[in-house]
């Protein structure tokens, strides 16, 4: 059986949030056909603690271990590592491959805008999806223009004007892996980096 710990930055710093994440990335993952071969899920808190956790096991030598953070900006460099060495001045650990980094870009919240129709079921009345940015490669949206659409969109709803403590995760535990995997080729692929190692 193959052993797989996937460290994540989310979750803050309260007990009931890092739950949340853990149930929210478990849930997308199971509705993405990873059900019964799903790594061990760390909701790390911050970016920084993501990294630092990440590479602690790595060098530990604790198994296979993978880190899912956001990019932050736009990632126009070969690889995962290299755009954390631009963006975040963050060093691949010795050893570590590419297949290990993952990056949600440029936020997480831009996965939620691949299923606008998944938002506004989450979201009910008042949802405004026409408030969102029109783009549907969601990697190529900027991280301000995703929170100021996600925040008109949802303002006037039912659930109130996104949350990222209060919906982030219940959003992502409903989103369709397929619409996300084709709106973000990072998604995509780290997806199938998951599948191709449990297989």
């Amino acid at each position: 059986m193959v052993s797989i710990k996937l460290y994540v930055e989310g979750g803050g710093d309260s007990k009931a949030l890092k739950m949340a994440c853990r149930r929210g990335f478990r849930r997308f993952l199971e509705r993405a056909g990873l059900t019964g071969r799903l790594p061990r899920i760390v909701a790390a808190g911050s970016r920084q603690n993501a990294y630092e956790s990440f590479k602690t096991a790595h060098d530990h030598g604790t198994g296979t271990v993978l880190l899912l953070v956001d990019a932050e900006g736009p990632v126009t460099e070969d690889g995962p590592w290299r755009h954390l060495r631009t963006h975040d001045g963050w060093n691949r650990p010795d050893g570590a491959t590419d297949e290990q980094c993952h990056l949600m870009v440029e936020v997480m919240e831009s996965w939620f805008l691949a299923d606008r129709e998944g938002l506004e079921a989450f979201y009910g009345q008042g949802y405004r999806s026409n408030a969102l940015p029109p783009s549907r490669n969601v990697e190529r949206i900027p991280k301000g223009d995703v929170r100021d659409g996600l925040a008109q969109a949802t303002r006037n709803s039912t659930k109130g004007r996104y949350d990222k403590g209060a919906h982030s995760f219940r959003i992502l535990e409903n989103l369709e892996p397929p619409k996300v995997r084709e709106a973000a080729s990072h998604a995509d692929r780290f997806i199938s980096t998951l599948s191709r190692l449990f297989s």
